[in-house]
């Protein structure tokens, strides 16, 4: 929300100057990072794909408006493409050789485990919206299973599957607090929280069916349960530290 530009520019320009290249060779399948952000604010949960795609933050203006390219370059050049619209992707690799590392870092389960790992308090954005406890409800999805989804979506569209749009989603919903408290049992200590105020451009809930990539993909979660999730992450989160501080790694 504070800087636009920079999505638009990364998201949607940079994917055109790529795209500008695939057009020509026409046959290269093409497997887009899209987002359940498109959808908005649901009208129906779980989201289905013909959910209507109404945007609220430029992030999800971005990654639609590289769908919407995505089709026009597939009707005129006969590119072959699936875009895969990610719910809330988490974990590691279970070894501890891979994981995720931002900065700032603006995913919620590595900010719990990283006030975890250093005995701070996490941050809660808003605790008022409409939900059972009134903190935002997200669709957890594995890394592991994302890039098996991948796998399937080049498998598809090498055996002339038809260009679409697929939800890769847990379909099921877990609040911020009841992340926190898998955390706490997967982390073995107390997390405190502090209340801060909503972000702008967060939808209160976001649940997503995955039926469609079932049928199509034979895709199916299976490292998807939230504590499987939360382990993964905070194993590698242990592995990272053993490396940064030179100690014998436990994890």
């Amino acid at each position: 929300m504070e800087k636009p530009l920079m999505y638009y520019r990364n998201n949607v320009g940079g994917t055109t100057v790529l795209l500008e290249t695939l057009a020509d060779l026409r046959q290269i399948p093409f497997i887009f990072s899209s987002s359940c952000v498109t959808y908005g604010i649901p009208k129906k949960l779980p989201i289905t794909e013909d959910h209507p795609q109404r945007p609220i933050n430029p992030y999800g203006y971005s990654k639609l408006f590289v769908e919407r390219i995505l089709a026009d370059i597939g009707r005129a050049s006969g590119l072959p493409w699936v875009s895969l619209r990610y719910f809330n992707a988490s974990g590691a690799d279970p070894s501890g050789d891979i994981g995720e590392v931002h900065d700032p870092e603006p995913h919620l389960i590595p900010n719990i485990l990283a006030a975890a790992r250093d005995g701070k308090a996490v941050s809660i954005n808003g605790t008022d919206y409409d939900t059972p406890d009134g903190t935002c409800v997200r669709d957890y999805v594995h890394v592991l299973d994302i890039a098996d989804a991948h796998l399937r979506a080049l498998e598809y569209l090498l055996a002339k599957g038809e260009s679409c749009s697929l939800n890769l989603a847990n379909s099921q919903g877990h609040s911020v607090k009841e992340v926190i408290a898998a955390a706490e049992r997967v982390c073995g200590c107390t997390i405190p929280a502090n209340v801060a105020p909503r972000r702008p451009g967060d939808p209160a809930i976001l649940i997503g069916a995955a039926d469609r990539a079932r049928n199509l993909l034979g895709w199916v979660p299976t490292r998807s349960d939230l504590e499987t999730q939360i382990a993964d992450a905070w194993n590698w989160m242990r592995c990272q530290s053993c490396v940064r501080t030179g100690a014998t790694c436990e994890a």
